[in-house]
């Protein structure tokens, strides 16, 4: 499997992403349903923000992973500062 490290970046006190977030959770839901959520939740420090772990399959690379996160409510609706997807090494990982 391939691992990807996917950070968003918004104020932590956005109304917009506050009203869309019980969709982004169905999405993220029908990951975890596929197998392909590992983790997700947001910062709780004051700078606001999210992490989400994806796994695809093995050879998957960064487009790929693109492609699939581009389909979160969060990317659709414009709701997001920033996003960065980056490929990760989970060497010691409770992920089996």
């Amino acid at each position: 499997m391939n691992y990807f490290a996917v950070s968003y970046s918004y104020p932590a006190d956005s109304e917009a992403i506050a009203s869309i977030r019980p969709i982004h959770r169905e999405f993220l839901g029908t990951l975890k349903d596929r197998g392909i959520l590992v983790g997700s939740g947001p910062f709780l420090d004051q700078d606001g923000g999210a992490l989400i772990v994806i796994r695809l399959p093995e050879g998957a690379t960064v487009v790929e992973a693109t492609e699939l996160m581009d389909k979160d409510p969060f990317h659709t609706e414009s709701a997001l500062d920033g996003r960065s997807i980056r490929p990760w090494n989970p060497v010691l990982n409770v992920f089996n």
